[in-house]
């Protein structure tokens, strides 16, 4: 029995309104992305893997699998043949009220029959809203060689009757907008697909894709470019500024064309994030100082070459020169103007105005350390992902050497990840490698330490991938721990494990923590515009004095633990004594006391 007697009411709501408050990008896109296919052709693996991408890229979307709605709106239908029209008719109602709501709807369905997708269509254009219907095509015999649920050896066993492709048929589309063959593209490959038909529908703005924008002149105009810079007027650079045109050429700081202008420098010190398409987090200025002379000199040039030792390293076009209030920038990115601090002691003493610019840079940049290798990109990395299959990656940022308590927290995040169903999550060590205070261990000891601890097995070398992060050290808490986060973002992380007192220091002059040592954590499960990331909250680990073995702290049960602070671990080292059992791999500890013993010897 139909409903009789109900009426239609229009929304108040415009679709456009809607459109600016709905996702971080202004503009309607409703629309249903209709997947449909055998079972076991790879809809729900695409469907979800496509929501996860969009809402990544500040797309809202919702997917809708057939399994799963089947556990709750559809709970009470059947296989019959007018069940599974009924099944397919009210997906493609709930799927035009997600469209209608502003969210692209992605719906995984096997859908057989032609007259079912149809009218799903049908439903759709009378509502105003875009449908695209997808045809996930795999081979049968390679969806049942899939059978991920074991349905097709119940079908052939006779314990499943009608089932789709074995004794009831599926009527392949005639003219879908796309057709995916999954058993000869990946996974990725397919999404790229589905993504650029939705650019060609203006449902996904075109700029908002470009994952890793990379500064680097390329290779055919090469020669033009470095004999231009070989003209320019040119300034010389510092170490620290060649550490920031290594982060800004390989792309860390996507969507960022060079250093920053007075603009983008304003948002980011004022709201820490870049407001040109979208909400872009970005907390931390990334800006080339000089002098009032080298400014004189250089104002009203078109472009200029920085050079480093002597050697010119980049072009730097259409420069903008803005005064450096230093004061004022330190005061905002690190809540102090103390200057024992040893980053704002370095902006102080730096150049008086900022020049910002497009950046053009000539190679990629080497320090020859024996330590390049390690020296991923983020390009480098995402395919090193896609190599070792990993349909997931979690990024641990140190600076500091790896103890058991660390490890303790990266092996607990594995297996939470594996219990959510991911089959190969891989694990991105990621040391930072530009410039550090004084007393913390340099990169080449970490380094060393960090490949100790995998040939003990500590961490599954099979899974992990030792990189170097090329950007300098700020020391500014919660400010800086959300720049850590996003560039690990660009570089295909999407879960992110946050430490205790992330990016922080004791004051130069109290000694009392600069930051108050949880708050890094909450702020980074806060920060705007790092939708592609999860953020993993960090457990506090202690010694465990009974289990002889660093675990997860439990207050009902302090005294058994012991809390093995970094001035206790130094003097160990620095005096030649091993910590207790289990608090650190023992070939990694002997780097350790290696490194200190030598300290020794040069004091």
């Amino acid at each position: 029995q139909g409903s009789t007697n109900v009426v239609y009411q229009a929304h108040h709501v415009s679709r456009s309104k809607r459109g600016q408050v709905v996702g971080t990008r202004g503009g309607f896109r409703g629309c249903t992305v209709w997947l449909t296919g055998l079972s076991g052709a790879g809809k729900t693996t695409i469907g979800f893997a496509l929501e996860e991408y969009l809402v990544s890229h500040g797309i809202p979307c919702y997917s809708l699998d057939g399994d799963n709605v089947r556990h709750g709106l559809n709970k009470n239908l059947g296989f019959s043949a007018g069940d599974r029209e009924e099944n397919i008719r009210r997906i493609a109602e709930v799927a035009r009220l997600f469209a209608d709501a502003g969210l692209v709807c992605i719906t995984s369905f096997i859908s057989p029959f032609a007259k079912d997708r149809q009218n799903a269509r049908k439903i759709h254009e009378a509502a105003g809203l875009p449908f695209f219907e997808i045809f996930v095509d795999a081979p049968l015999n390679i969806c049942e060689s899939r059978d991920v649920k074991g349905l097709y050896k119940k079908a052939r066993a006779g314990e499943i009757k009608g089932f789709t492709g074995i004794d009831s048929e599926y009527e392949k589309p005639e003219s879908p907008e796309l057709v995916l063959k999954t058993n000869v593209a990946s996974v990725s490959e397919c999404i790229q697909q589905v993504v650029e038909l939705l650019q060609t529908q203006n449902i996904v703005p075109p700029g908002s894709i470009k994952d890793v924008l990379e500064l680097f002149v390329p290779e055919n105009k090469l020669n033009s470019v470095r004999a231009e810079a070989e003209m320019l007027p040119s300034v010389e650079i510092t170490k620290l500024d060649l550490q920031w045109v290594q982060v800004l050429s390989e792309g860390w700081a996507t969507p960022l064309t060079g250093f920053m202008r007075e603009a983008e420098y304003l948002q980011v010190i004022h709201f820490g994030t870049l407001l040109n398409d979208g909400v872009v987090n970005l907390s931390i200025p990334i800006v080339l100082p000089i002098s009032t002379e080298d400014k004189e000199r250089l104002e009203g040039c078109e472009a200029l070459a920085l050079s480093y030792a002597g050697r010119r390293v980049a072009v730097l076009k259409s420069p903008e020169y803005f005064e450096h209030r230093k004061e004022e920038r330190c005061a905002r990115i690190w809540g102090t103007t103390c200057t024992k601090h040893p980053h704002i002691k370095m902006v102080m003493e730096s150049g008086d105005w900022l020049v910002g610019g497009d950046l053009l840079v000539l190679e990629k940049i080497k320090w020859n350390d024996g330590l390049d290798e390690y020296r991923l990109t983020p390009l480098g990395l995402k395919q090193k992902f896609t190599e070792m299959n990993a349909d997931a990656v979690f990024a641990f940022q140190l600076r500091n050497p790896v103890h058991n308590g660390h490890a303790l927290l990266m092996q607990d995040t594995r297996r939470q990840l594996l219990e959510r169903g991911y089959k190969n999550p891989v694990l991105l060590l990621h040391p930072l490698g530009g410039w550090t205070k004084d007393d913390d261990v340099p990169l080449e000891w970490r380094m060393k330490q960090h490949a100790a601890v995998l040939e003990e097995q500590v961490l599954d070398p099979k899974s992990t991938i030792v990189a170097i992060f090329p950007s300098p050290m700020l020391y500014a808490g919660p400010t800086e721990v959300q720049w850590h986060c996003r560039a690990r973002m660009i570089a295909g992380a999407n879960f992110y494990i946050v430490g205790r007192d992330p990016a922080g220091m004791p004051h130069p002059e109290t000694k009392k923590d600069l930051y108050e040592p949880t708050q890094g954590g909450k702020v980074l499960s806060m920060a705007p515009g790092l939708t592609s990331v999860e953020i993993i909250p960090f457990r506090v680990a202690a010694y465990n004095k009974l289990k002889r073995a660093m675990d997860f702290y439990d207050p009902k049960r302090h005294d058994d633990f012991d809390f093995i602070s970094g001035t206790r671990m130094r003097k160990l080292a620095r005096e030649g004594e091993n910590p207790p059992d289990g608090f650190m791999a023992p070939k990694a500890w002997k780097v350790l006391t290696e490194y200190y013993q030598s300290l020794e010897k040069k004091n």
